[in-house]
């Protein structure tokens, strides 16, 4: 798996737990490409605060957290799409199965309230 990202320039949201694009981001793989645009509000992965000590909600992963909150945003596609792209973004990151499976998993059964939210 291929992987490219450009440089995340974003500043921080007066939350302190959000952050927004100064500039596109952009993450390519395999020929597939996702561009967030300027302005953008992300809090990279969406972990519950009481996991943050296995699970922070910012690391390696985050290309991965960011494309899919955009994903989610847009619902251009279907949201196990969404997910599965989430997936594999992670896995192009090599980010270890013990971890990127259960952050899977995490979206796949709690992302639905998150996906109803941005619908609206």
């Amino acid at each position: 798996m291929m992987l490219e990202t450009s440089a995340l320039i974003a500043e921080l949201c007066n939350s302190g737990r959000r952050v927004k694009l100064v500039k596109p981001y952009t993450v390519k793989l395999d020929g597939r490409a996702w561009t967030i645009p300027t302005g953008f509000v992300t809090d990279f992965a969406s972990v519950p605060r009481i996991f943050w000590r296995i699970v922070p909600p910012w690391g390696r992963y985050f290309p991965a957290a960011v494309v899919h909150d955009y994903l989610y945003s847009i619902q251009d596609r279907p949201r196990e799409a969404a997910d599965k792209i989430f997936l594999l973004i992670m896995k192009a990151l090599r980010i270890p199965c013990w971890r990127r499976y259960p952050m899977y998993l995490g979206v796949r059964w709690f992302g639905e309230s998150f996906w109803r939210e941005a619908r609206r």
